[in-house]
């Protein structure tokens, strides 16, 4: 048994994105030789709706996923497939952008607007899948309650107990996890797999360094995850995948292989021939 180190430590930067969200990127465009294949995780934690209702405006996507799950608040959402639906307390939403898809996400005035979003990279093989939408509701998440804490399963399986998802491209374990106050947890993990998890609440000790909430950490080789929670308990989200080792060529929504990939996806969005199946 190898216990996993830190690698390193981020907090992200405060960004608005869409038609003026308030946002954390704690990773983004400059960590994906890191976090391969991992892409971008955009952490929200606001009771003002002021910094978040202006909403994501219809916008497209192709070559990745984005996986929404919210902890408290509600977001709206359509897309040109005929879907639409909302994002409630509890609830995650697993887009396949694949070929390309086109749609809008539109929070809604909550007490307070809790949770993230990640993005994952999709294989070369299959950048060109069809997309598809999951809506995964809170009753469909499993919760593990062992001594001490509390892991819902949102994708892959934990303690023997399977999630809803698992990743159809990428098999992908993400985790909600709660720890009461000082309490030890651990979990194996393929040592190829790339590892971080994003501190929600509270803090957390890890290789003899306390962390605090709101930043992320990711950890370097090894197979063992062991931490335990700070004297106030702890909430975080565990993201473990397989890096892909592809080429990247991403300009905003679209994430392809080579900048020839890139131009062809713009061009078909002038020609209106972007949206490969509805």
């Amino acid at each position: 048994m190898q216990k996993r180190p830190i690698k390193r430590i981020t907090g992200g930067a405060v960004q608005y994105d869409g038609a003026g969200v308030k946002l954390v990127r704690v990773i983004g465009y400059n960590d994906t030789k890191d976090f391969d294949p991992f892409l971008m995780l955009d952490a929200f934690d606001s009771k003002d709706s002021e910094d978040y209702i202006k909403g994501f405006p219809w916008h497209p996507h192709r070559g990745i996923e984005t996986v929404t799950y919210l902890i408290e608040g509600e977001i709206e959402h359509g897309d040109s497939l005929g879907n639409s639906g909302s994002i409630n307390e509890g609830c995650c939403q697993w887009m396949t952008g694949g070929s390309g898809i086109i749609h809008q996400e539109m929070p809604q005035p909550s007490d307070r607007m809790l949770g993230c979003q990640l993005w994952i990279n999709l294989p070369k093989k299959d950048k060109m899948t069809d997309p598809a939408y999951r809506d995964i509701r809170k009753e469909q998440i499993p919760v593990v309650r062992e001594t001490g804490s509390e892991v819902r399963v949102i994708s892959g399986s934990y303690s023997g107990t399977k999630g809803p998802e698992e990743g159809d491209y990428v098999k992908t374990t993400y985790l909600d996890v709660k720890l009461e106050p000082n309490q030890s947890w651990s979990l194996e993990v393929p040592s190829e797999n790339t590892l971080f998890l994003y501190i929600v609440e509270g803090s957390l000790l890890t290789d003899g360094q306390e962390v605090p909430f709101h930043r992320a950490i990711l950890f370097g080789d090894g197979d063992t995850l062991s931490l335990s929670a700070g004297e106030a308990g702890v909430r975080f989200f565990l993201y473990a995948a397989k890096p892909l080792k592809e080429p990247i060529a991403w300009a905003g929504p679209i994430v392809m292989n080579t900048p020839e990939e890139l131009r062809l996806a713009r061009q078909e969005l002038q020609d209106n021939t972007f949206i490969k199946h509805k």
